[in-house]
């Protein structure tokens, strides 16, 4: 008998969620039927694995009809629940349509605290992706209680110390989940692969898809601050008009292979979203980490942790003097490496298939009892437990 299938819902900001779910996908077992909602199905073309893909409507920025619709105060339980917004209905309807449709095992829902509280009023269970950040609200709580189960793409060193015991203990921690796959040179290799000269400093500046770029500014001082040294820009810039353009400081916009201009550099520059800090440390080389405002802090607060267990320097400011930008990459190239190399975990995607696939047959046995997230009874502020389902 064919298994009942996974449904994901994968956000569709940045390319990250959907890279994700297409690394877990390809680990899950073949003869496991798996359907992906998103609002850009786009994502997932060419995708090696049979797929069923529902297109989402696109309900980010919507407008809503009337100045009293939009005047009603967002309920503290939830996040983006504007009214009379036909293509949210739509995307509601869409969802419940297809969970209807196929009666899954699981429905994996990286990123959103209204729908995996949707799964959980539909009578479906559902496993939260978890992120970093100020995630301590009514509405990511409320989302965690309705959930059979969390997942973690990340190290259980990067845990954030306000994290309640209850959370912690319904987490699935996969190690450090990087999508890259390309092979991993020496310095010396990636440097003659890429035409970059064997002896000169090198400083790789990245940024992901899911913002508005590096701003570029900043980067003009530090190219002043260390003249001698080449700084190669990868990805998106931010530029506001001012700024002078100097010879060792170069645009390289969208490239092929990053993996190789991480491998060829002395110290790497980036962001601090999921899968470029997995890839920094699978290469493993100094970073400095420049979060990127995100929704509660996601960045700044993972970028925190990297600092305080020794794997990254956190830049809580784009420089604007020539000394600063001196000590910071001082300090990088001071770090132990090793503290950055073991956030990353090869099998960290294996790890989240198995997880799921275990929850996917253990949920649906009359013979498994399943561990599931309880809600506290009324008048008690014990914080939710663990117990038998």
């Amino acid at each position: 008998m064919t298994p009942k299938p996974i449904s994901f819902f994968i956000h569709h900001q940045g390319r990250g969620h959907a890279n994700r779910a297409m690394a877990i996908i390809r680990e899950l077992p073949a003869e496991r039927p798996v359907s992906v909602l998103c609002a850009r199905p786009e994502l997932f073309d060419g995708f090696d694995r049979p797929i069923d893909i529902v297109p989402l409507p696109n309900m980010i920025g919507a407008p809503v009809p009337s100045p009293g619709l939009f005047a009603q105060p967002t309920p503290e339980i939830m996040h983006c629940v504007p009214l009379g917004v036909a293509k949210t209905r739509a995307t509601m309807r869409t969802i419940l349509d297809h969970l209807d449709d196929v009666d899954p095992a699981l429905f994996v829902v990286d990123v959103s605290a209204e729908i995996a509280m949707l799964a959980r009023i539909a009578s479906v269970p559902a496993i939260s992706l978890r992120m970093h950040g100020d995630r301590l609200d009514p509405g990511h709580l409320g989302a965690y209680q309705a959930s059979v189960g969390l997942l973690a793409p990340f190290d259980r060193t990067l845990e954030q110390d306000d994290t309640p015991d209850w959370v912690r203990a319904a987490t699935c921690y996969t190690g450090g989940l990087c999508t890259t796959i390309d092979a991993i040179h020496s310095r010396e290799a990636a440097r003659a692969k890429l035409g970059l000269d064997p002896t000169q400093e090198i400083i790789v500046v990245l940024t992901g898809g899911g913002g508005a770029g590096t701003p570029y500014a900043p980067l003009t001082m530090a190219a002043r601050a260390v003249p001698n040294a080449l700084w190669l820009v990868l990805g998106p810039t931010h530029r506001e008009g001012h700024e002078t353009d100097f010879g060792n400081l170069r645009e390289l916009g969208w490239v092929a292979g990053v993996t190789d201009y991480i491998a060829a550099a002395d110290v790497v520059i980036a962001s601090a979203g999921d899968n470029t800090v997995h890839e920094i440390a699978r290469v493993g080389r100094p970073y400095v980490c420049a979060p990127e405002w995100r929704y509660f802090a996601e960045q700044t607060r993972k970028a925190e942790r990297l600092a305080e267990v020794g794997a990254a320097v956190m830049l809580r400011e784009w420089p604007g003097a020539l000394a600063p930008w001196r000590k910071i990459l001082d300090a990088a190239k001071a770090l132990d490496p090793a503290a950055l190399a073991a956030l990353y975990d090869a099998d960290a995607a294996r790890k989240a298939a198995t997880y799921l696939e275990g929850m996917a047959v253990d949920l649906w046995s009359a013979q498994a009892p399943v561990a599931s997230i309880v809600e506290p009874s009324a008048g008690n502020d014990a914080p939710p437990l663990l117990s038998a389902a």
